[in-house]
């Protein structure tokens, strides 16, 4: 049997297609209730799909977002997506998701597909500088909120980001008051805004009080691999390290999955913690002490932000900073 179409419910419900798109599309008319009735449960028993594009023609919206996220693996991002699925679809719009797996070249590709499919706005989590991407949206006077990664632009832009470097401070008063001196850093990639303001609280820190010494900062990249590399280098460049502070708990999970191994206990021998408090930080063993970033209600005021500049509603702030909290557990 061939795909039902709005003029086929037309003909059997004997009216107007006019009607049936009036019907279908929930405008205010006056359309008799049983007309209604006999439009939808045509519609129904057919398993009538609207074509989205044809209805996009005339309205100028599809109703759907587009999110750009860097790395779908690593929970951090996957928890933000569900938050910003959660507000889309509470605001009555779909969401299409695209990983870039950190590379702008595909980044720039997804950003150009996702306008090719006729998004209303999109959502960026940038895996590089992330200027090309906005470039392309801005050119095409596409609606987008930047979130996490903060991005140096001329112009005044729309943003939900986390105080990072106040972060990282807090964390690093808990471990002095801890008695650690000789703590080491876990950097994240380069070129990311992020990573560079989670190092430099860190340098401040230790600056002020004397202890930074270049052998305990170790390069890292905000995956698995990244913090298991990170950790053989510091214990191979240090000796009697306090604590091993990372700048997401995807590595710090990985870092002290590697200590165990190596007979370190944890927090005897060395503390460790984390940035981000993802779900896994709880589950894990030992519990991961972490500066908690507030990842739910970031998405769901990304998302929310996008949709007003959507439609045009006010907004009172182009950028939101959250404020992270310090989440004690049994790592340090």
């Amino acid at each position: 049997m061939k795909k039902i179409t709005m003029k086929d419910i037309a003909e059997m419900a004997k009216v107007s297609k006019t009607t049936v798109s009036m019907v279908l599309n929930n405008r205010e008319t006056n359309i008799s209730e049983e007309t209604k009735n006999r439009v939808w449960e045509i519609a129904n028993k057919y398993n009538y799909i609207p074509n989205s594009v044809a209805r996009s023609l005339s309205t100028k919206r599809t109703n759907t977002i587009g999110i750009i996220l860097p790395d779908i693996t690593n929970p951090f991002f996957s928890e933000i997506a569900r938050a910003i699925e959660d507000g889309a679809g509470s605001l009555g719009y779909n969401v299409i998701f695209c990983n870039t797996d950190n590379e702008e070249e595909k980044e720039n590709r997804y950003t150009q597909l996702l306008i090719s499919k006729l998004v209303d706005g999109v959502i960026l989590i940038s895996g590089g500088e992330g200027y090309q991407s906005i470039k392309v949206l801005k050119d095409n006077n596409i609606p987008f909120v930047v979130v996490d990664r903060h991005i140096e632009l001329e112009e005044e832009h729309y943003g939900v980001y986390v105080l990072n470097k106040e972060g990282i401070r807090r964390g690093m008063e808990y471990l002095y008051n801890k008695g650690k001196k000789k703590i080491a850093f876990v950097k994240g990639p380069y070129g990311l805004k992020t990573s560079e303001e989670r190092f430099l609280g860190y340098r401040e820190c230790m600056d002020l009080k004397g202890f930074y010494d270049e052998a305990l900062v170790a390069q890292g990249d905000f995956t698995i691999e990244g913090g298991i590399k990170a950790t053989e280098e510091i214990l191979s460049k240090n000796e009697n390290v306090d604590a091993i502070f990372y700048s997401n708990d995807i590595m710090a999970c990985a870092g002290i999955k590697y200590l165990i191994k190596k007979g370190i206990r944890i927090p005897e021998d060395i503390s460790v913690m984390g940035f981000d408090n993802i779900t896994l930080a709880s589950f894990f063993e030992p519990e991961l002490t972490t500066l908690a970033q507030p990842i739910y209600l970031m998405g769901r005021e990304s998302c929310k932000m996008l949709i007003d500049l959507i439609l045009g509603n006010p907004i009172d702030k182009n950028q939101i900073y959250f404020e992270t909290e310090l989440i004690v557990r049994k790592t340090v």
